[in-house]
């Protein structure tokens, strides 16, 4: 017997200022970043989801934007430990999750997306949940959408 179990992103807000806090201490400095380093966009905030079971399969994603807009989920590989160490680009993960609103939608016309992507990021998703407690992702916020007019869950089957 198998059940689905939904799980939301949710906002590390903390996390999400640290990683502000690095980028508006190497401009007050007038440093550059690290070589590699992937530093936090203005339109972009740090998101996490906790899993409470390991043994997961996708199932489909939750995503809802209440105007036009589009979001961009990128996910950070299990060898970034946000504590010890700053964000690299070759902890991010491919393919990232793009869905979208066009302003000519039906206002209750489904998100749309890249679906094989999308898939294939959820799927990574649930081989990454076997060995992780919780997943960092970057959520990015473009033409209209933030962080107040979007919504995103993944739901995955879990098999008893």
């Amino acid at each position: 017997m198998s059940t689905e179990l939904e799980l939301p992103f949710r906002p590390d807000t903390q996390l999400t200022e640290v990683m502000r806090l690095r980028v508006q201490s190497l401009q007050q400095r007038g440093q550059k970043r690290q070589d590699g380093e992937r530093l936090l966009r203005p339109n972009e905030a740090v998101y996490r989801l906790d899993f409470t079971k390991q043994s997961l399969r996708f199932s489909h994603w939750t995503v809802r934007l209440v105007q036009p807009g589009r979001l961009t989920v990128t996910a950070t590989s299990q060898l970034w430990t946000p504590d010890l160490t700053n964000l690299m680009t070759r902890q991010l993960l491919e393919p990232a999750g793009v869905f979208w609103r066009a302003a000519d939608d039906a206002h209750n016309a489904p998100v749309q997306c890249y679906e094989a992507d999308a898939h294939e990021f959820g799927e990574r998703i649930a081989e990454l949940a076997k060995v992780r407690k919780v997943m960092y992702f970057l959520f990015a916020f473009a033409e209209g959408c933030s962080p107040e007019t979007a919504d995103c869950s993944i739901t995955f089957t879990v098999d008893s």
